[in-house]
């Protein structure tokens, strides 16, 4: 296929859905980001794959539902329980996103954070990556690159990468260079931050990554540092672009931004409630921004509901690229939509949570929702904040959403030994009522 498109898919941890201005941010954080949407699409009814981290990350590399895997279910990956295990990973078997455009001569690199499980058994390299820079695990600090266990994860390739910076930008400049040496032919490289996870560093808090014990950093944090943060990110994206238009690739990149689940304390949601773990919208819902001035008209917004595994299908569209028949696709292609905002079809979104015995489903406009038993149903169409429950006014709908859950989740394997992890303290809980 001639003139195949470059790829760039940039992963923010723990972003919510109104952080960013082109979202309806209160802050200017986001200025690369903005100018990104508007040059290009922005979709208003975005989805991860769950409201946890490794989960997502198995779709987005897979494709399907990440529950088909046995490390999909945990929630997340938690790297005490994962060093070593053989079932906590992504299988190195299973086609993926980089390993099937490897195969078609794409140049593949991830940048930034894995959480897919750990070697012997597991690795970026293993699943089709050919370049690696980043962390294995989930959270790490941003000064001294070690883990919420105390281990040092930071790596290049195979090797611990004992290297000295501020995370953030240090992922900015390895993917710089990527695009640099691989401007010659045709590249996926995965964008994967850690920001604006915990613990809650900007370039100047070297001082408070010395000072805390633990990594989940619970007495710290501010708002203005959460935004810092985020800024701070976009201050390496907007060089990402910068070397895409200096190597005079930028008209034939296809450039996909979102995050890996909703926000964390100090994120912005509005007008959603929820967050991580949560599947009310706020745990669910993400910023999708997508550029590509070959085929994607500036300043587009469309309606389309997505989910992080469709852009599997979309890439591999893009490149002319057939996947492995053997592992259908769950995600569905959003090629014709990028290209034409407008033409939206109708589909069917799932999602599985084990913490709280969470269930979701929204099929157009309704979304019906079960958490710890208590059944909901929502009308998103007229009432995003999810605080009108019509469960009791509308019964046959809601009965009949709940069947075709039921349904959807039949097919899907069980993983009895599956966890989650809890979060800290009851005040981190958002539920339907609250």
């Amino acid at each position: 296929m001639k003139n195949r498109p470059n790829f760039v898919f940039i992963l923010a941890d723990d972003l919510g859905y109104a952080d960013l201005g082109c979202y309806g941010g209160r802050s200017d954080c986001s200025p690369s980001l903005d100018r990104l949407a508007r040059q290009g699409l922005r979709f208003t009814q975005g989805y991860a794959n769950s409201s946890v981290c490794s989960p997502t990350r198995f779709a987005l590399m897979t494709g399907r539902w990440q529950h088909r895997l046995r490390g999909g279910a945990d929630e997340p990956i938690r790297s005490g329980a994962a060093r070593g295990n053989p079932l906590l990973g992504l299988p190195p078997a299973h086609p993926t996103l980089p390993s099937l455009l490897r195969d078609a001569g794409y140049a593949t690199a991830l940048v930034g954070k894995w959480h897919l499980g750990f070697p012997p058994h597991f690795g970026p390299r293993k699943s089709g990556y050919q370049e690696f820079f980043g962390a294995l695990s989930g959270g790490l600090d941003y000064f001294t690159h070690r883990d919420s266990y105390g281990a040092h994860d930071l790596f290049e390739n195979e090797t611990e990468a004992h290297v000295k910076g501020y995370l953030t930008d240090l992922i900015s400049e390895k993917a710089i260079s990527f695009i640099t040496r691989k401007r010659q032919e045709p590249f996926l490289l995965s964008v994967h931050y850690n920001a604006p996870h915990w613990p809650w560093e900007t370039r100047d808090d070297e001082a408070e990554s010395k000072r805390i014990d633990k990594l989940y950093h619970f007495d710290g944090g501010s708002l203005a540092t959460y935004l810092t943060m985020i800024r701070q990110m976009d201050e390496g994206i907007g060089r990402i672009l910068s070397a895409l238009r200096k190597n005079k690739l930028e008209k034939n990149t296809l450039i996909v931004f979102t995050s890996d689940n909703g926000g964390e304390r100090f994120s912005d949601t509005w007008p959603l409630v929820g967050k991580k773990m949560d599947l009310l919208e706020g745990g669910i819902r993400v910023p999708y921004i997508v550029r590509w001035p070959a085929k994607v008209k500036a300043g587009g917004v469309t309606k389309q509901t997505a989910i992080t595994m469709d852009w599997v299908a979309t890439f591999l569209e893009a490149a002319g690229v057939e996947p492995d028949p053997k592992f259908p696709l769950d995600g569905k292609s959003l090629l014709n939509v990028i290209r034409k905002p407008t033409k939206t079809f109708d589909r069917d979104l799932f999602w599985k949570m084990l913490f709280r015995n969470q269930k979701a489903l929204r099929s157009g406009g309704w979304k019906y929702l079960s958490v710890d038993g208590d059944e909901f149903l929502f009308d998103l169409s007229r009432d995003e904040r999810e605080r009108a429950n019509y469960g009791k006014r509308e019964p046959k709908r809601l009965a009949a959403m709940r069947e075709k859950y039921l349904a959807w989740e039949e097919t899907l394997p069980k993983h009895p030994d599956a966890c989650y992890s809890v979060p800290a303290t009851k005040a981190d809980l958002v539920t339907p009522s609250s």
